[in-house]
């Protein structure tokens, strides 16, 4: 997976095709590490190598607001929870955080805070710093004092319910002391001492067992134990710097809230500062990182929080991050190593992804051997070639990036590297790369074996079906003795029992247990049944607008069968009304437009592809995805545009709440819109919404809908 733009052009240098296939790309890119780092705990970017991609996705989107995709990271936190736990749907949804990297990006965060609220450049903003723990976000909830449910954030509205796990923890309360509420949920991160992580691999080796790479792993690994009596002999800690459902106000000011926590009995992050401006923000965040090794745990950045709690809900959040909170993010670590080989990957839409195989080394406690050169065109921009000396950087976990080559130590009979022509797979199958992409693929669509294996592991995969049990070898065994070839397949496997009991290392029980694992699944969120479909450009949060958009399956299904039809009868059309009534409408969906409703197009337009779903919709339901709490507002899915210019609140803090209410934000009216809301000087959205009889709003009567304080 690439790990940032590989060909390096500048985001203000591309035009508006090769921005779309960029952002196209950075979303699947960004998902897959979300799942890696999330998930498993097993990344294999660096943290500066995965901000920097988020931070060109950013750019792009705010040079192109037209084609932000619906699937966007920043309408994404984390991924979905795994499988193994029973599930916990938080109220109050748990957000990440934005990154900035230079004094500059600081200070710009700074400007944004101000413009956003309407000060003068010389109002203070006072800003609570502290240290960014390296671990896992958690959430605890108590009621009447003691702790009820312990979840893990999973992607942000839904998480693992690790509560018996979270009771070992040593230092966490399980009853709050003092005033505290009758309900409140604390947030915080579950991490290990660098001490403590030593000794326990010191023990796992002594016992002979795996251990771990890093505290971070150590500690998400502790805390998925489906054994409380292994987590218990794990030495976890907690600290306290958030919350979400509370049932009373908690304080006027960050600060306060931190102090109110401490007397309930949670530690909180430390080191911490409350600072009264830029300068004093940057001396504490010089001073930790000068200080960062001598720290009891690992951190990677400082977080900066501005104070008071009015302002934090008037910033409010976009997408997946608050716009009242950052992390400024510690640079880097770096080593040299030799490059062995480099060997080629094939992903589930046919990329080829070069991977350099390293001469392992240890760069900040940690061994690595394997980087991924994410594409051609970087291989050649760093000119990277087998037998190099390589710079190799790394920060926290992870498998690190390909920094440079040290040119001076090259072998004589040094050769460029020369990406292959045809898939390294059976076939042999010429490869392509379209105009405008950096990712080369194989042409061998469906009958290229890797592809085959990879649509299958991503169908099972745990934002998709996520089948217990069932994983990538499992998939790749089975496809091999004829077992599964096609997604369907899965749902008939209980008529070929006798055979799985045959095989090596399985008997009845465990096939048994994977055979109650698909029946599970027999019923699955249509949002998950469209993902696992793996249609290009159609990420999780495509998937999920694309689900509640049309509500059911059959109906989605007849929809883009027309949708297909009509841009097949025009397909040099620039309008989506110029294709026809099935394809606007899959275009007004909020963030998805021509490009991405091109890609489900043409899925519909394979053959092969309308044959899988009929088979699938032959063996499973597909059900409306479950709603977060949020989503019982009085505007939960309803569709509304903002049109002219509003007098009590900016256009980015009507559209921030109306998301943050469940409501889908469109920028054009249709007569699938529910609510125009028309401020002063309104224009033609609001003449249109009069002609096809849509429910127009004055600010003042949205306002009292949602029941948000105005002025």
């Amino acid at each position: 997976m690439s790990a940032k733009h590989q060909t390096e052009k500048p985001v203000e240098a591309l035009n508006e095709a090769e921005a779309e296939a960029e952002l196209a790309r950075l979303a699947e890119t960004i998902l897959h590490h979300d799942r890696l780092y999330y998930q498993d705990a097993q990344p294999e970017v660096s943290d500066e190598d995965y901000d920097k991609l988020r931070w060109r996705n950013d750019a792009i989107e705010a040079r192109f607001p037209a084609l932000v995709r619906a699937d966007s990271p920043n309408r994404r936190v984390g991924v979905e929870a795994a499988a193994g736990f029973a599930k916990v749907t938080h109220r109050v949804p748990m957000l990440s955080l934005s990154n900035v990297f230079t004094d500059e990006d600081v200070a710009d965060f700074l400007a944004r805070v101000r413009r956003f609220l309407g000060l003068e450049e010389d109002d203070a903003v006072d800003i609570i710093a502290e240290a960014k723990i390296d671990g896992l976000s958690m959430s605890l909830l108590y009621r009447d004092g003691r702790l009820v449910t312990g979840a893990t954030r999973g992607d942000g509205t839904v998480g693992e319910d690790v509560t018996a796990n979270v009771r070992t923890i040593r230092g966490l309360p399980l009853t709050l002391k003092g005033n505290a509420p009758a309900v409140i949920e604390v947030r915080g991160e579950v991490f290990m001492r660098r001490d403590d992580f030593f000794a326990l691999n010191r023990r796992l080796e002594e016992a002979e067992k795996k251990t771990f790479k890093n505290p971070r792993n150590a500690a998400a690994g502790s805390l998925r134990q489906k054994d409380p009596a292994i987590t218990a002999d794990r030495p976890l800690r907690f600290l306290a710097y958030a919350w979400g459902e509370t049932s009373e106000p908690l304080g006027a000011t960050q600060w306060e809230v931190r102090e109110r926590m401490q007397s309930w009995g949670f530690e909180t992050d430390e080191p911490a500062r409350l600072c009264h401006n830029l300068d004093e923000v940057l001396a504490f965040y010089r001073e930790v990182q000068g200080a960062r090794a001598e720290l009891p745990h690992d951190i990677d950045g400082i977080v900066y929080k501005v104070n008071r709690l009015d302002w934090q809900e008037r910033l409010g959040a976009v997408s997946r991050a608050p716009r009242w909170a950052t992390a400024h993010k510690f640079p880097a670590e770096q080593a040299e190593t030799l490059l062995h080989q480099i060997t080629i990957q094939v992903g589930r839409t046919g990329a080829l992804t070069p991977v350099a195989n390293l001469e392992p080394i240890t760069v900040g406690g940690v061994v690595v051997s394997r980087a991924t050169l994410h594409n051609e065109d970087e291989i050649a921009r760093k000119d990277i070639r087998e037998g190099d000396h390589v710079i190799i950087q790394r920060a926290g976990d992870v498998i690190p990036q390909v920094v440079s080559v040290v040119k001076e130590k090259r072998p004589a009979d040094s050769q460029p590297f020369v990406f292959p022509t045809h898939c390294p797979c059976s076939l042999e199958t010429p490869v392509r790369r379209e105009p405008g992409e950096a990712v080369t693929r194989c042409t061998g669509e469906l009958a290229c074996p890797y592809q085959q294996v990879q649509r299958l592991i991503h169908f099972v995969g745990r934002e998709a079906f996520d089948i217990e049990g069932l994983g990538s070898r499992h998939i790749e065994e089975f496809r091999q003795e004829g077992l599964v070839t096609e997604p369907a397949d899965i749902f008939h496997l209980k008529d070929r029992k006798d055979a799985l009991e045959t095989r090596e290392g399985w008997g009845a029980q465990s096939v048994a247990n994977l055979l109650r694992a698909i029946e599970e699944r027999r019923r699955i969120g249509l949002d998950r049944f469209i993902y696992a479909l793996g249609i290009r450009q159609v990420g999780q949060a495509t998937a999920r607008l694309l689900a509640r958009t049309y509500g059911e399956l059959g109906a989605w299904h007849q929809a883009m069968t027309q949708a297909e039809k009509e841009r097949r009868k025009a397909p040099d059309a620039k309008k989506p009304a110029e294709v026809g009534e099935a394809y606007a409408e899959l275009c007004n969906v909020e963030g998805i437009g021509m490009s991405v409703a091109d890609d489900i197009a043409a899925f519909f337009g394979e053959a092969h592809n309308v044959k899988v779903i009929g088979d699938l919709e032959a063996a499973l339901e597909a059900v409306e995805p479950l709603e977060s709490v949020a989503d019982s507002s009085p505007v939960a899915g309803k569709t509304v545009v903002f049109t002219g210019t509003l007098e009590r609140m900016t256009r980015s803090e009507a559209k921030a709440r109306a998301e943050a209410l469940g409501a889908k934000v469109a920028g054009s009216v249709s007569k699938k819109t529910d609510y125009v809301v028309v401020g002063a000087d309104a224009g033609s959205k609001a003449r249109k919404a009069q002609e096809l009889g849509v429910t127009t709003l004055s600010e003042e009567a949205w306002l009292a809908l949602v029941k948000t304080p105005a002025g």
